[in-house]
């Protein structure tokens, strides 16, 4: 690995992340462990604050090149009468933290509670209110 900051790892028993894992194969994606507590803070408020579907996307598309983190977002099997209904489901991943894997989705729900306009897109993107 290179000199830049690790993720510290979580207390035992805690997480099942597999932080451990990851770090003894050297052939393995270790981007992961580049998001660090203060960056997954910062990405955290980014997501918070982003007003439109295309920023969001963006987002999305840059977690996956820098972390490789890939993250679906759409509507869930249910009917979606509240964000909560709106499903967000990470790719496995090993070293993704199990508190990263709830902040996220998270911060998302919160975006779109904030500015409903995403949520409308999100779903318009997926044809869901082409009759509405």
């Amino acid at each position: 690995m290179t000199s830049t900051a690790l993720r510290q790892s979580c207390p035992p028993g805690t997480c099942d992340c597999d932080r451990d894992v990851l770090l003894e194969d050297p052939r393995a994606d270790a981007r992961i462990l580049r998001l660090t507590l203060h960056e997954e803070r910062r990405l955290v408020e980014r997501l918070e604050n982003v007003t439109s579907l295309q920023e969001l996307e963006h987002l999305q598309q840059r977690m996956q090149e820098q972390l490789g983190i890939r993250l679906q977002i759409g509507p869930g099997i249910d009917e979606i009468r509240v964000i909560r209904g709106i499903g967000m489901a990470f790719a496995p991943q090993p070293g993704l933290c199990r508190k990263t894997r709830k902040a996220i989705p998270a911060a998302i729900r919160r975006c779109m509670k904030q500015h409903p306009e995403v949520a409308y897109a999100l779903l318009n993107s997926q044809d869901l209110l082409r009759d509405a």
